[in-house]
């Protein structure tokens, strides 16, 4: 399989997806599931997000504090993750959706993580990159192609 994030779709596209995802902090899975979905946006990697309940227990803490604003999906709140006792603290690590817009309503309450915040995101046994910059949380893959927004290489789309 090999995609093209030009050719990804605007306003963004949702994938349910089976195949296997991990999240570590530390040498300590936080996060393992067989199902995911995928929101695909035209010059970005997909972002990924899971049901809370694939976070082991202790390891999801919500935020508060001021959320931001998806255009397409919504108001987000954010999220820390720790190790299960609480230790390793990655703060605003996730982001999730409770009240998303209607086409976007499947990821109500699911949690997408930014793989630049913890130590070991995996799709497939694939060992994700995280997409440039500090603001975006895409996924990269090796059947994933850029050029990707954020990345300081492409300032056009920046």
């Amino acid at each position: 399989m090999n995609e093209y994030v030009a050719e990804y779709p605007r306003p963004p596209r949702i994938e349910l997806i089976s195949g296997a995802l991990e999240i570590y902090i530390q040498d300590e899975i936080i996060a393992r599931d067989c199902e995911y979905i995928r929101v695909c946006e035209t010059y970005h990697p997909p972002s990924i997000y899971i049901k809370p309940s694939a976070f082991t227990k202790g390891t999801l803490h919500q935020t508060s504090g001021r959320p931001s604003f998806c255009e397409w999906k919504g108001l987000a709140t954010y999220w820390d993750l720790t190790r299960s006792n609480g230790e390793s603290i990655r703060q605003k690590a996730g982001w999730s959706y409770a009240k998303p817009s209607n086409k976007y309503s499947s990821l109500r309450d699911w949690i997408s993580v930014y793989p630049r915040c913890v130590d070991g995101c995996y799709l497939e046994g694939e060992k994700v990159v995280p997409q440039p910059g500090e603001f975006y949380g895409g996924w990269i893959t090796s059947w994933v192609n850029g050029p990707f927004k954020g990345d300081p290489k492409h300032p056009e789309l920046i």
